[in-house]
Order: structure tokens, then C-alpha cells, then sequence
């Protein structure tokens, strides 16, 4: 598997789906929401995995690599994340900089 390529369509679709996200936590709590978060990313990419080998031999085949695929990617992305956070604390949580409900 390629690591997807990370243009501005990349970004609006991310963009999107923290959105909903956000718009979730106004009436479920952030632990809820992102365990749910979680399962529609792992449900997702088993899909992708199926569409691509439209074979469950292949697909148990393949099911190693495309999860220690995936679980690099999200360390990676989970590392990226947690370091612009610390980086940028202050800018990210200051409440007048949160959306309005």
C-alpha cells in the first residue's frame, strides 16, 4: 500500500469530517465521539480493503499488511497531531478561537 497523497482535497475532506465531529460533541461527549470516530475509519478502510480484492481469501491474505499499514499511519498522523498541538497549545485552545455553536 502508497501513502495517500495530501493535497487541498485531502484537507477539505479532513476539514469535513471534524466538523461533524464537532457538530457531535454538542450533544455526546468527546470520548464517545471519537470511539465512534474510530470504528467508521477502521469500518471504512476493511471496505477498502474488500472493494480492492472482492475475495475474502485475499483479503485475509492481505488483512496483515493493510492493518500494519493503517496503524502506522495513524501513529504517524496521531505524532504530527500531538506535536502541532504542543507547539501551538495556546492558539488551539483558546476559547474565543472555537467555533460558535
Amino acid at each position: 500500500m502508497s501513502t495517500p497523497k495530501t493535497g487541498p482535497e485531502f484537507w477539505e475532506r479532513a476539514d469535513q469530517i471534524i466538523a461533524v465531529a464537532n457538530q457531535q460533541c454538542e450533544h455526546s461527549n468527546g470520548g464517545e465521539v471519537a470511539t465512534s470516530l474510530l470504528y467508521a475509519a477502521a469500518r471504512f478502510n476493511a471496505f477498502l480493503i474488500a472493494s480492492k480484492t472482492n475475495d475474502p481469501l485475499k483479503m485475509q491474505q492481505e488483512k496483515e499488511e493493510a492493518v500494519a499499514f493503517f496503524t502506522e499511519q495513524y501513529k504517524r498522523m496521531l505524532n504530527d497531531n500531538f506535536n502541532d498541538y504542543i507547539a501551538n497549545f495556546a492558539k488551539y485552545t483558546d476559547p474565543a478561537a472555537a467555533p460558535k455553536a
